[in-house]
């Protein structure tokens, strides 16, 4: 089964979308980013969507906090 598809608190270097997809689809995250940095020379709204993602994925709980 894969990986849930969250922002993990290690592993970050910006918000953790592309160590988030990282592990998502079984890849290193120094992978994820550069295939984020080639796709930024095609045209489109890659920015965009990281930003989303930024916005939408939920942050890896940490295994101290408590859910209410």
């Amino acid at each position: 089964m894969a990986a849930a598809l969250v922002r993990p608190h290690h592993n970050r270097m910006i918000a953790g979308v592309c160590a988030g997809l990282a592990r998502r689809f079984g890849t290193t995250p120094a992978t994820m980013r550069v295939l984020f940095l080639l796709s930024c020379l095609l045209p489109g709204p890659q920015c965009l969507v990281y930003l989303a993602l930024w916005i939408l994925l939920p942050s890896e709980e940490t295994s101290g906090s408590t859910a209410w």
